[in-house]
Order: C-alpha cells, then sequence, then structure tokens
C-alpha cells in the first residue's frame, strides 16, 4: 500500500497499518467516510493529537522518514527551550505545595499509625500463616503443571520456529492480503 498526498485515507487503512485503537477511534469521529491526505487534513491531525510521528513511522521511506526527522529537530528543540522554563516554575510550585501538604498531613497520619497499628499487627499475623499454607499446598501442583507442559511446550516452539522460517522464504504480499509490503509516501 503506497500512501501519496491527496490519497484517500481511511479508518481501514489506519487498522491495516496496526494504528491503536484510540487513535482510530479519535480519526473515525473526525472524518467517519476518511480524508483525502493534504495538509490541512494533517495540520487538523496535530490539532486532534493524532499521532503524526507515528504515521510517518509507517508511511514514509527510510530517505522520506530521515529528511522529516531533520526538518522537524529544529522545531523540537525550540518546543523544548521554550516549555523549560515553565517545567522548571511547574516544579518549584509543586515542591512547596507538596512540602506544605506533608506538612499538615504529618500529625494526621501518624495518630491514624498508632491507632491502626495493633490491627495491622494481626493481620500481618493471619496474612502470614494462610500464605505459608497456599504455599504449601500449591507447590506439588505447580511442580506437576511444569512436568506436563514441558514437552507440549517445546513442541510448540519447534513447530512455530519451522513455521516462521518457512514463512520467511515465502515472497512479500502487500497490505491488502493481510500483510505490510512497501509502505512508503511519495512527498
Amino acid at each position: 500500500m503506497n500512501i501519496h498526498r491527496g490519497d484517500h485515507l481511511t479508518v481501514r487503512d489506519l487498522r491495516l497499518l496496526s494504528a491503536c485503537p484510540e487513535q482510530v477511534e479519535m480519526f473515525a469521529a473526525e472524518w467517519p467516510n476518511g480524508v483525502d491526505l493534504t495538509e490541512a487534513a494533517l495540520l487538523r491531525a496535530a490539532v486532534l493529537h493524532l499521532d503524526l510521528g507515528w504515521f510517518a513511522s509507517k508511511v514514509l521511506t527510510a530517505p522520506a522518514q530521515a529528511e522529516y526527522d531533520r526538518v522537524r529537530a529544529p522545531a523540537w528543540a525550540e518546543y523544548n527551550r521554550v516549555t523549560a522554563t515553565a517545567w522548571a516554575e511547574y516544579d518549584r510550585v509543586r515542591a512547596t505545595a507538596l512540602a506544605e501538604y506533608d506538612r499538615v498531613r504529618a500529625p494526621a497520619r501518624a495518630e491514624y499509625d498508632r491507632v491502626t497499628a495493633p490491627a495491622r499487627a494481626e493481620y500481618d499475623r493471619v496474612r502470614a500463616t494462610a500464605w505459608a499454607e497456599y504455599d504449601r499446598v500449591t507447590v506439588t501442583a505447580w511442580a506437576e503443571y511444569n512436568r506436563v507442559t514441558v514437552t507440549a511446550w517445546a513442541e510448540y516452539d519447534r513447530v512455530r520456529a519451522t513455521e516462521l522460517w518457512a514463512a520467511l522464504l515465502q515472497p512479500r504480499q502487500d497490505l491488502t492480503e493481510g500483510r505490510l509490503n512497501d509502505l512508503s509516501l511519495h512527498v
């Protein structure tokens, strides 16, 4: 499946590219019948927070991806420069607020711990006894499970490896037959 400027992109196309369900849902809400791949559509996708980086990684050829990365790198650097100051201020305010929260909460937590300590100790004692019994009962069953399944798992691995090797020897098919092949965006 080659994707070009102006091609009509649909939910089906995104699913064939293995887009995550949340992104497909957002795309479908905006463009239930699909959308022509235009600059305006990509700008709208950015506003919707659709993952354009993921899309680029799926449809661009290696040279086009390298150029895309080269061109967007300065914008990413500028974003990081602008947000660094805001992030530092947020961290400063958050640290002050958290310190005040901890100061106010500490006496109440200390009283809570004092009152609940006897109940917690009893709970821990009962839980430890019950867990020891659980371990005693299940250790034999687990050993038997492992004994029974080890041969079946080895056979499954053998078949899986053999079939993967056979599949790798087959010619590649395109997306319409269920496999990705030569995804590229010619710009």
